[in-house]
């Protein structure tokens, strides 16, 4: 329900991060009533985050969900936002089978991990429809920037936020900062790029916040697990061995995850016969490899980094090994397979990497999301609460700090 009373017009607000939690987060700014200036900054080239869907310049047919395969709602009430997308068109119940594997070779079928319970969602047309469904209610006035990177963040003592980019270009002035991410609060950043600290810290030193100061300690504490992704485009001619197989879905257990090296296998058709095949790597091969980012992962493209002597097809390889070995007794014929797979051309089988795929439990504690002397707000996955570490915690925590942020427009 909308406040009675309207919020603040002349605060703006800076959005760091275009996933699930910052689209949700403008999202319902905007539904309740809130008509600040807010933009969104985000680097990739469009919405959702890992809830986002892989498409191809030079393929048309090519559309891989390479992040969360579907939505799941485990907690009571719905997010507010869940009604209006499902009339809008942007959501539909996802009709797949979940199965789960066991050791070596148990499997259960219709059974999942913690994503597969509650009620379940996927975007109309791919995962991606979720971003692009909040940014629709959000409406035209949000200032959408797609392929900008943040460096730089700064606030002058009494003044706004600034944002700036990797050359000290302004960016934007706010009045409010919102990171959806902990990219730019978190020390794998000093990691990940060789800063020398990360950003929101070195603009934090001179605020005097002790509750922003004690946030990002407790984000620097926050252990994350990577994930390394193999994408397979299966053609035609194969495919229905694969959509034949009794599960959409198939979640490792953590004895198949150490013997196999893979957590989660999606399994998904495509319009024109063939089918994907998303095959997400425990968190300790990813640990095994995290120098080899792929040549297709953003990071790779955003850092220019030069190729890696080879070591991608290796990790390809032993992927696709581990795949077809841990599917021979419904797949069959497991060198078989390697071998045909082997023969898939470069765009047909890619490796991706998510350096901070997953946060680790207990998060940041939703007392910490909100940082009123100094204008800073919090929310994502990586927050405590229900949905932690999925698309549900992304979502609740962006409308929950909507709320918080329209209690306090209302006091201007």
């Amino acid at each position: 329900m909308a406040p009675t009373a309207r919020p603040s017009t002349s605060q703006s607000i800076a959005v760091i991060g275009a996933g699930v939690a910052g689209c949700a987060l403008v999202a319902q700014l905007r539904r309740l009533g809130v008509q600040a200036p807010i933009s969104l900054w985000e680097t990739g080239r469009g919405p959702g985050g890992r809830a986002s869907t892989r498409f191809s310049r030079l393929d048309g047919g090519f559309r891989l969900d390479h992040g969360a395969p579907l939505l799941n709602l485990s907690g009571a009430p719905d997010p507010q936002l869940l009604a209006p997308l499902l009339e809008g068109g942007w959501l539909e119940p996802w009709a797949g089978r979940a199965a789960r594997l066991e050791g070596e070779a148990q499997l259960r079928l219709d059974l999942a991990d913690a994503y597969g319970l509650g009620g379940l969602w996927v975007g109309k047309g791919g995962m991606n429809q979720l971003g692009k469904g909040l940014l629709q209610l959000a409406g035209p006035e949000v200032e959408q920037h797609f392929g900008s990177f943040v460096r730089h963040l700064q606030r002058p003592r009494g003044g706004p936020w600034r944002l700036l980019g990797v050359d000290r270009e302004l960016l934007v002035e706010a009045d409010w900062l919102v990171l959806s991410s902990t990219l730019l609060a978190h020390p794998r950043s000093q990691l990940l790029f060789g800063w020398p600290e990360a950003p929101l810290k070195t603009a934090a030193a001179s605020l005097g916040d002790l509750q922003l100061d004690h946030a990002l300690t407790t984000i620097a504490g926050i252990r994350v697990e990577a994930r390394s992704n193999l994408l397979l485009v299966i053609p035609e001619g194969w495919a229905h061995a694969w959509l034949d197989l009794p599960f959409g879905l198939l979640h490792c257990d953590g004895p198949a995850q150490q013997r196999w090296g893979i957590r989660r296998v999606s399994i998904q058709p495509l319009a024109d016969g063939r089918c994907g095949v998303v095959v997400h790597s425990s968190d300790v091969f990813a640990a095994d490899h995290l120098d080899v980012y792929g040549s297709h992962s953003a990071v790779a493209t955003m850092l220019q980094l030069p190729p890696d002597g080879g070591r991608e097809e290796t990790v390809i390889s032993a992927l696709t090994s581990a795949l077809v070995q841990m599917l021979a007794p419904w797949l069959g014929d497991a060198a078989g397979w390697q071998s045909r797979l082997e023969t898939l051309g470069a765009s047909e089988r890619q490796l991706m990497r998510w350096a901070a795929a997953f946060p680790v439990a207990p998060g940041l504690p939703t007392e910490l999301m909100f940082c009123r002397q100094s204008r800073v707000g919090f929310c994502g996955d990586y927050l405590a609460g229900v949905g932690f570490g999925r698309i549900e915690g992304a979502w609740r925590r962006g409308e929950e700090l909507a709320a918080l942020l329209v209690n306090q427009l209302q006091r201007h």
